[in-house]
């Protein structure tokens, strides 16, 4: 089944509408917006319009399940790349409804969930504490003030699989030391710690299974330091994370020079052709799912 998005980390994407509101630094250059206005569209106005897409659009994901299901292995589905499903918008109450049964319809898919609104989930979600195991939860975390915002709320919610998407990071962040209410929380160890002593008070809620790092691509990239990326591939190794480095960033590119040519002359305008990283960020990985690991 050949894969229907460029995103080197799923299979397919699913957008159910498009639009959506800035919430934090990670939004200010949004790709989404740029390519919906390159169509005619002004649907990031926080009460403004969402665009609704058509039936034969909601119709792929059951074509892409009975495919997976005749070929005997679950395709990944990134939804939503032009939206966030968590948006809390008067018109996405109905459509968001019908998402849930098209989720509930296709098993064969592993559904990526992925917000910068994790407070929305447990009122907007209709699984309570019985999530099924083919919908993997995942937030953006571009600072550590957004890592620690953002993973405890998810931590808490009963996802089999929870995942992060680190795209763009802009600055250093510590995913084992998350300041929270006056302890450190290691989200990928599954450790509570009490910063007087270093001692471990209990386990957390939860663990974080999968790490997805990026730089941020486009005309006004922002820079993503290479030490960054290495530092939370490291964190991730001594861990139960799996790390998956999607791209080093436009601004990498236009610095990167192989041949006496620049790599961004050439094409690569994210930093994506992982032929010219150093070797130790070449990781792809994927999570081990929690139905499978036992």
């Amino acid at each position: 089944m050949a894969a229907t998005t460029k995103i080197e980390w799923t299979d397919h994407t699913f957008n159910p509408w498009w639009g959506c509101s800035r919430v934090s630094p990670a939004c200010r250059f949004c790709y989404a917006d740029r390519d919906a206005q390159r169509y005619g569209h002004q649907l990031w106005r926080r009460h403004g319009e969402r665009r609704m897409l058509s039936d034969n659009n909601w119709r792929q994901p059951l074509r892409w399940n009975r495919q997976a299901e005749q070929n005997g292995k679950p395709a990944k589905v990134f939804c939503a790349s032009m939206a966030d499903v968590f948006e809390d918008h008067p018109q996405l109450d109905e459509p968001r409804k019908r998402l849930w049964d098209l989720i509930e319809a296709t098993p064969w898919l592993r559904w990526q969930l992925l917000t910068k609104r994790p407070e929305n989930v447990a009122g907007m979600a209709p699984w309570a504490d019985s999530w099924p195991a083919h919908v993997w939860l995942g937030v953006s975390v571009e600072t550590q003030r957004f890592a620690e915002q953002r993973i405890p709320i998810l931590l808490g919610t009963p996802a089999k699989t929870r995942f992060l998407s680190c795209e763009p990071l802009l600055e250093l962040v510590d995913l084992r030391k998350l300041k929270v209410h006056n302890r450190l929380v290691d989200c990928l160890g599954g450790d509570v710690i009490d910063p007087s002593d270093g001692a471990v008070l209990f386990s957390a809620p939860g663990v974080i299974d999968w790490v997805i790092l990026g730089g941020e691509s486009g005309p006004r990239s922002r820079e993503t330091n290479a030490e960054w990326i290495r530092s939370i591939l490291f964190q991730c190794q001594h861990a139960w994370a799996a790390p998956f480095v999607k791209q080093l960033g436009a601004v990498w590119a236009k610095d990167l020079v192989v041949g006496g040519k620049s790599v961004f002359s050439q094409g690569d305008r994210k930093g994506g052709d992982w032929d010219y990283w150093p070797m130790d960020l070449r990781v792809r990985e994927f999570p081990q799912e929690v139905s499978v690991r036992g």
